[in-house]
């Protein structure tokens, strides 16, 4: 969905940046999750996030990490291919004054085929348009980016149909308007196979 008009702020809901504005540049694609969306899931991420790495893919305005940051996560990776918003995101960043991120310009299923780490938690929000979650989730499964037990945040179109990895279980779920947004749990490999 295209933001109209000006372009705008929002909030980091909680934790040590709690209230901390971010710029949200009028471009093409870009919808940063609301407020309310953005608490649900820190609810469900709540038992989680303190201590955990986390990689926010297709990072936008980098309201998912930064919101994981100041809710005690150790650590965020944001990966982001537009340079511009890449830009923001680093300045928005050290203005913030959070040191325990790092900001990747590059296309996330190219950055994906290097080397990985794992991480406890991802957000996977790719533009709408661009229909991306199935290779980056197929990314994420087969080269090791998730450690086990990891949690998957997804972010789409409520009437699309996502191919997802059969480790991946759905944990909770819910709606905005046309946008569904989910949980999901990587299982723990079966030790005996």
């Amino acid at each position: 969905m295209q933001r109209e008009g000006p372009p705008g702020k929002l909030r980091i809901v909680a934790g040590r940046l709690r209230g901390s504005r971010l710029a949200v540049p009028h471009k093409a694609g870009l919808r940063p999750t609301p407020d309310r969306v953005r608490e649900t899931l820190f609810n469900w991420l709540m038992p989680v996030i303190e201590g955990a790495r986390c990689l926010d893919l297709y990072a936008g305005t980098g309201a998912l990490g930064i919101e994981a940051l100041s809710r005690g996560a150790r650590a965020c990776t944001f990966v982001e291919s537009d340079r511009a918003l890449a830009r923001d995101l680093a300045e928005n960043l050290a203005r913030l004054k959070v040191e325990n991120a790092r900001v990747i310009e590059a296309d996330a299923l190219a950055w994906m085929a290097g080397r990985a780490e794992p991480f406890d938690v991802v957000f996977l929000d790719p533009p709408f348009d661009a229909d991306l979650w199935s290779a980056s989730a197929e990314r994420l499964e087969s080269r090791g980016w998730l450690a086990g037990g990891a949690s998957i945040y997804v972010e789409s179109p409520a009437d699309a149909a996502l191919a997802l990895p059969s480790a991946w279980m759905l944990h909770r779920e819910s709606r905005a308007g046309a946008v569904r947004f989910a949980l999901y749990r990587r299982a723990a490999a079966d030790p005996l196979k």
